[in-house]
């Protein structure tokens, strides 16, 4: 890996991002952990660069504000993917730099190399074929989730899922490596898109607390619950089992890239995937139980799917 005077130390970059992993993503950790060092720490520094992303779009600034800081991230990546590029920096990424210098003080791209976040994504990008560019598509998740933006049909929470998640299954696909480089990033999207519903169906009330209602209005409707998503308790049920029917779907096709990795990266991706394909089991036998907080799956339960992920087994 290439380090430049002045730049923050491979090591030290990746530490700081694996540290982050473990504090914030214990899903994720059970999953990387099951790769090699070199994949494990390009894994981490990807997870580390969409929680910044995350955090911005979830924290207590004014829509305004976030969508500045966000501005600014996707410069960043920007430049990012023009060094993963080679160096080749098109207009639309210059005028991208500009941006940043104008937004945050900063004229050149030091923070690339001293941040140890994008650091660490640098770094990784070095070592495999990562789109960096699909960190775009996490932001303008998050753009939308600033912009009280609306959710009329199932396609456009596909779409939310595929911009929040299904860009990480990419991302992550650039380490892992796929025996069909056509086939894999479909199939990649798809079992996001999985995981993203799951989510959805998990945060019901934390996302309602926050005014954010990513089920389908027309399905709302249908089951005739508050567009709120606060009630009546059963119909809300009912609404929870039916997308839960839909997510199951997005798992059986998705779960088709794992018998295009190899033994350890298909490890990985079924014991994070396996993680909340048993969380989506728990929601389907107490979906009521979204309403009062979020479910979890036990400790002892993912160290089950992790140590059956290992062992070759699909979730």
């Amino acid at each position: 890996m290439t380090q430049t005077a002045g730049a923050m130390p491979p090591e030290a970059a990746f530490e700081k991002c694996l540290e982050i992993t473990r504090r914030e993503a214990k899903n994720f950790y059970y999953g990387i952990r099951l790769l090699r060092p070199p994949k494990r720490r390009a894994m981490a520094a990807l997870y580390a660069l969409a929680r910044r992303i995350d955090d911005i779009g979830d924290g207590d600034d004014t829509a305004e504000a976030k969508r500045t800081q966000l501005g600014v991230l996707r410069a960043k990546v920007r430049r990012l993917a023009g060094k993963r590029a080679g160096g080749q920096v098109s207009q639309a990424q210059m005028e991208a730099q500009m941006e940043v210098s104008v937004q945050d003080g900063q004229a050149n791209s030091s923070d690339l190399t001293t941040d140890p976040v994008l650091a660490g994504v640098a770094y990784a990008a070095e070592q495999f074929p990562i789109p960096v560019e699909a960190f775009e598509e996490i932001i303008e998740g998050c753009v939308q989730d600033s912009s009280d933006h609306a959710y009329h049909t199932i396609d456009d929470t596909v779409h939310y899922c595929r911009l929040v998640a299904g860009s990480v299954g990419r991302l992550s696909l650039g380490v892992f490596g796929c025996d069909n480089p056509e086939l894999g990033p479909v199939l990649a999207d798809d079992l996001g898109v999985a995981l993203q519903l799951t989510n959805i169906l998990r945060d019901i009330k934390e996302d309602a607390e926050m005014g954010r209602v990513y089920l389908p209005a027309e399905d709302i409707a249908k089951f005739d619950c508050a567009a709120d998503l606060s009630g009546p308790r059963e119909n809300v049920a009912e609404l929870v089992l039916f997308e839960a029917d839909r997510a199951e779907e997005w798992f059986e096709r998705g779960f088709e890239l794992l018998w295009h990795l190899d033994r350890r990266s298909r490890a990985c991706v079924s014991a994070m995937s396996g993680i909340y394909f048993r969380l989506l089991r728990h929601i389907r036998k107490r979906p009521e139980a979204v309403m009062d907080g979020r479910m979890s799956v036990p400790a002892w339960e993912k160290s089950w799917v992790a140590a059956r992920s290992l062992a070759g087994f699909r979730p």
